[in-house]
């Protein structure tokens, strides 16, 4: 997000929030819900007098946005989900394995440790942030199809097509949202998905000019 946000700041204002833990936020030994995660983004809104919002998450940041769709619909305008899922089954099987056996120790010394060194209010935690956010991945999860198929707000999906996610449940997802139809007999559905070639779940972000194209347009 990194070289993403400045771009998207130069038509609109932008507001990054670093979740619990993460970046400048400090460590709390709260337990990382994605239900609490989204009250707090609605509450950050609150404070700053915003009624509503377009939302962007990439990854865990996209689940905690399926969450925000779901449980403040009002206060969304469009959603944007950048290789991210719902529930678990969302991933291939070999993406929720890998969770299964995640530990602290595989991070350390890591291009991830040294961001996180440079700017936590208290490195000590890194162990302990990264227990919360192992916990969090490994733990089956469902936001449910019906809530999905709620959400009114248009929807951009982008994913990367080696990114882990499951493209037949991505599929799955995409006509939830009222696409995968044969436009042209039918109205063109307001939401969009997008698949990035030869994009894996980290290079994906590193597309600042292709992701940026699709958020400007579908934004507009």
């Amino acid at each position: 997000m990194g070289e993403l946000i400045p771009e998207l700041a130069k038509t609109r204002k932008v507001i990054a929030l670093e979740l619990q833990g993460h970046g400048h936020t400090p460590y709390s030994d709260r337990k990382l819900s994605r239900v609490t995660l989204a009250s707090d983004v609605e509450k950050v809104m609150d404070y700053l007098k915003i009624d509503s919002a377009d939302i962007a998450g990439y990854s865990f940041g996209g689940q905690v946005a399926y969450q925000f769709a779901i449980q403040s619909p009002e206060r969304l305008r469009k959603l944007v989900i950048i290789s991210s899922v719902y529930k678990s089954e969302g991933w291939l099987p070999e993406i929720n394995d890998v969770f299964k056996i995640m530990k602290p120790e595989l991070f350390a010394d890591s291009p991830l440790q040294v961001a996180y060194d440079a700017v936590a209010p208290d490195k000590t935690k890194w162990n302990k942030f990264l227990e919360q956010m192992i916990a969090s991945a490994g733990e089956p999860f469902n936001m449910g199809d019906d809530n999905i198929a709620k959400i009114t707000a248009p929807v951009l999906i982008i994913s990367g097509d080696n990114d882990g996610m499951d493209k037949v449940e991505l599929a799955k997802t995409y006509q939830l949202l009222g696409g995968g139809i044969a436009a042209g007999f039918k109205p063109m559905p307001k939401s969009q998905l997008a698949i990035v070639p030869n994009q894996d779940h980290v290079g994906l972000m590193t597309q600042t000019k292709t992701i940026f194209g699709y958020l400007d347009s579908f934004l507009q």
